[in-house]
């Protein structure tokens, strides 16, 4: 365990489902960290699991999660936008004690999948839909194509996805206008 973790299990909801959990994951040989302000587990200095709580449910969060066999076919994938992460979620202790060797299995076949060096095949950003808004942006204006065409795939995709999300246009085309400056300037949407 790792004493710069502990605050995350003091949380009041979910206390004992991921208090559960930690120990499950630990139990596996994993080491303890604290990555995006979450306990994240690690093999190798690779990460193989993360524990992470939201307002309805507790998860453990597979890295390669769409590598796995998922017999058990327990694993979620969290929008249509997730690659390569899947999710176990939890909503009481009972579930987990119920699946604790299947989620123990799960973790050792994660290890493998990092032993191994698999790695999931992403969609190349040119496979995602650009929403009309942005690609008339594209169109009209050389630069900013360039611009965008420079930036990480990364960068790219999180832009595509940003301004996808609303459902009226005007909304979408708002967030295209307030980003094309960050845009031109080679800057990512969280830069």
């Amino acid at each position: 365990m790792n004493p710069k973790v502990d605050f995350y299990f003091s949380k009041d909801k979910w206390q004992q489902e991921i208090g559960l959990l930690r120990k499950i994951v630990l139990d596996c040989g994993l080491i303890e960290e604290l990555k995006w302000g979450s306990p994240c587990y690690t093999f190798d200095k690779r990460n193989i699991v993360l524990i992470h709580v939201f307002k309805e449910y507790c998860a453990v969060l597979f890295f390669k999660g769409a590598l796995l066999k998922d017999t058990g076919h327990i694993l979620i994938q969290q929008t249509a936008n997730v690659q390569a992460a899947r999710q176990i979620r939890f909503t009481n202790v009972k579930d987990i004690v119920k699946i604790k060797a299947t989620l123990k299995a799960y973790i050792y076949e994660a290890i493998e999948v990092e032993k191994a060096g698999l790695k999931v095949t992403l969609k190349k950003t040119s496979e995602f839909n650009i929403p009309e808004e942005f690609q008339q942006q594209l169109n009209k204006k050389a630069g900013l194509k360039k611009a965008f065409n420079a930036l990480t795939p990364g960068r790219q995709r999180a832009y595509i996805f940003y301004f996808s999300q609303p459902k009226q246009s005007k909304t979408r085309e708002a967030r295209v206008e307030k980003c094309i400056p960050d845009i031109l300037n080679g800057k990512g949407l969280n830069d």
